[in-house]
């Protein structure tokens, strides 16, 4: 949903080849700025014709009544009453799952790597048709996090399958990072699960933690689970229970078959007492 009137802003753009950085104005825009920076933009590269790449940063323009916005020159940020910077987006490829429910598909889960992404979303590539405007998620396969997402730019591909923006709520600096934020114990831990299987029957079974965190943990032989994005209860015998969403399941034939990984929904109620040593900080080292 769009807010407010319409606004003017300036994009810091740059050719995929490196040979043209500039700027360029979108005028009598309804967007956020979030909004803009989370989409491909067009513009003319002199040397290699029309682009379409995400801006690295912007910029809103001060409004004036008096007509002096419109002397601003075309690829100048000029003055501004308001400056966002999105973090420059960095064309590396981070594994990860993309999947939910698609109006034209269905319920969907799709293993993919990124083309592009920075603290405000990802580019992708998908074989789904998924469409813009739905909500999503998206699962770093190096950290396990997972975070909601929304669609905000499709375009097919011509080697097959589409190139999909996907926006975060908000900034996530951390998200696309190679390594765990908080510590994962290796723990062998008695459980039991219970949820819905993919019939919609419910199901409770015996199963073990393999390692866990303070913001899930990694099961083995759950057998009822069979797609990402299921609801489930996982409860530990006088420690309580809790709720938590599937976030990945092991394929078969893998180091991973026949485990699944949990993010908590309840956080700070988990079924498990275990004290996580934090590093030391600099300073203690420092001292040491």
């Amino acid at each position: 949903m769009f807010t407010g009137g319409p606004k003017t802003f300036s994009l810091h753009v740059r050719c995929r080849y490196g040979d043209h950085d500039d700027w360029i104005t979108l005028q009598s825009r309804v967007e956020s700025l979030d909004q803009l920076l989370a989409s491909p933009c067009g513009f003319e590269c002199p040397t290699h014709g029309a682009q379409q790449e995400f801006p690295l940063e912007g910029v809103e323009k001060q409004s004036s009544t008096s007509g002096t916005q419109k002397g601003f020159p075309l690829f100048s940020p000029g003055k501004t009453a308001k400056r966002s910077r999105s973090s420059e987006r960095k064309a590396f490829s981070v594994p990860v799952i993309v999947y939910g429910w698609s109006k034209s598909f269905g319920t969907f889960h799709e293993s993919t790597t990124t083309l592009m992404f920075n603290a405000s979303g990802a580019l992708v590539r998908l074989v789904t048709p998924v469409e813009i405007g739905e909500n999503l998620f998206i699962v770093n396969k190096f950290t396990k996090d997972e975070l909601e997402v929304r669609v905000v730019f499709k375009d097919s591909h011509y080697n097959g399958g589409f190139d999909v923006g996907l926006a975060f709520a908000k900034p996530a600096i951390n998200f696309w990072r190679k390594t765990r934020r908080g510590s994962r114990a290796p723990q062998i831990l008695r459980v039991v699960v219970r949820g819905k299987d993919r019939n919609g029957n419910p199901f409770s079974q015996s199963s073990y933690t393999m390692d866990i965190s303070e913001g899930g943990a990694r099961l083995d032989n759950v057998a009822y689970l069979t797609s990402p994005g299921q609801v489930i209860e996982v409860k530990r015998r006088w420690h309580g229970k809790a709720r938590f969403r599937v976030a990945w399941i092991g394929q078969l034939g893998t180091s991973e078959s026949n485990q699944v990984g949990i993010c908590t929904l309840d956080s700070g109620k988990l079924p498990w007492r275990i004290k996580f040593v934090e590093p030391p900080s600099a300073k203690s080292q420092k001292k040491s």
